[in-house]
């Protein structure tokens, strides 16, 4: 019994051994013509492996341009492809204190901004720039570089910004007298930051010469209807030729108001990039006095009679006015014959004049009518 009993476990035994072995050796020790199973948790090589990218995107964009039809390929289409390159994007950077107290150089904000000179010159606004202690330039070709603000100025909100990169776009700028209201409007900018870089927007010109107060300065603007984005500010306002006729610089940004976005005419810019880019500020004139109109008097509850004019309430040290024989108390009425009732009509004259210019400034005193012949400097510097 105890033998047939052995028996028996020897042969399941060797059975076991016998399933065990054609387990392990399984599927894989069949045909070798077979391929082996896939495995379930690795992927297509289709799948993992990313698309190359055109060896030549220029003759690619040539064979497309190529294909297109004429309704397809509309001026707005080749103003885009004109401009698009040479406007970047330009990102200030500024030295924060974190929570812990610690300085941190953090992204204070972002703009836009137009190639105009192969040497690397920038045109932007100032506000952009204003207050960075780096400036990361990005181009559209996918370059970025390290930016150096060769001048900036409030007064019109333009800087000029310089990179260090060989072979760069450049825009073309127009003749910005020329415009026309009603015909296109072409806005190429950053609107919103760099992930949406090199939007394009598209509108006519509403109105030209809009005459505009942002904080205490007036800027004469073109207004278009072309969207306009924070992120806008300091790109380009292109014609249907694909000239720049401007350069964005603000929005309302009222919630029941849509549509009014404004550029700086380019021939308004066109000078002041110059003197920025060789002497790094502009020198604007004026005549040295804080002054009153009647908006500022009901503002603070004053109760005057300013004869539709502007209260000298005080006068600088030395200035333009007081060497001119003016006193506190006086009203100035006129501006080289213009009548002046705001302080930004006045500073709308003055800002059409140069430093060393002699005006002639009409006051009342006394009920006296005199005028005053005025040398304008250049507003100090501090």
């Amino acid at each position: 019994m105890s033998k047939t009993f052995l028996n028996k476990m020897s042969a399941l035994t060797v059975s076991l051994l016998l399933a065990m072995s054609m387990l392990l050796t399984g599927c894989s020790g069949g045909d070798k013509g077979k391929a082996a199973a896939p495995d379930a948790n690795k992927k297509p090589a289709a799948q993992v492996t990313e698309q190359a990218a055109p060896k030549n995107p220029e003759k690619k964009a040539a064979e497309i341009d190529k294909k297109m039809s004429g309704a397809r390929n509309t001026p707005i289409v080749e103003a885009a492809k004109k401009v698009g390159p040479t406007v970047v994007g330009i990102t200030n950077k500024a030295y924060v204190r974190d929570f812990f107290n610690r300085v941190q150089l953090a992204e204070r904000g972002y703009g836009s901004g137009v190639i105009y000179d192969k040497s690397g010159l920038i045109v932007t606004n100032n506000h952009v720039v204003d207050g960075a202690s780096e400036i990361v330039v990005s181009l559209a070709d996918g370059r970025s570089a390290q930016g150096k603000v060769l001048g900036a100025d409030a007064a019109t909100d333009l800087a000029v910004v310089k990179i260090e990169l060989d072979n760069l776009p450049v825009a073309e700028f127009g003749d910005s007298s020329t415009v026309q209201v009603g015909e296109p409007a072409i806005a190429i900018g950053n609107p919103l930051g760099m992930e949406f870089r090199g939007s394009v927007t598209v509108g006519i010109i509403s109105a030209l010469n809009r005459s505009v107060e942002i904080g205490e300065k007036k800027f004469t603007l073109f207004q278009t209807d072309a969207a306009i984005n924070p992120g806008n500010s300091g790109g380009a306002l292109v014609n249907a030729d694909g000239e720049i006729i401007g350069i964005n610089s603000a929005k309302i940004g009222v919630s029941n108001v849509e549509g009014m976005g404004f550029a700086i005419p380019i021939n308004n810019v066109k000078p002041i990039i110059k003197e920025l880019a060789s002497k790094g500020r502009i020198a604007h004139p004026y005549v040295g006095a804080s002054l009153i109109d009647a908006d500022i008097a009901k503002h603070y509850g004053f109760d005057m009679d300013l004869h539709g004019g502007l209260f000298i309430m005080k006068l600088s040290k030395g200035g333009p006015l007081a060497r001119a024989g003016a006193r506190t108390g006086d009203i100035i009425t006129e501006f080289n014959g213009i009548k002046v009732k705001t302080v930004a009509d006045l500073r709308n004259e003055i800002a059409k004049k140069q430093v060393g210019d002699q005006v002639n400034i009409t006051i009342l005193r006394n009920e006296n009518q005199m005028t005053l012949a005025v040398t304008l400097q250049e507003y100090p510097r501090n």
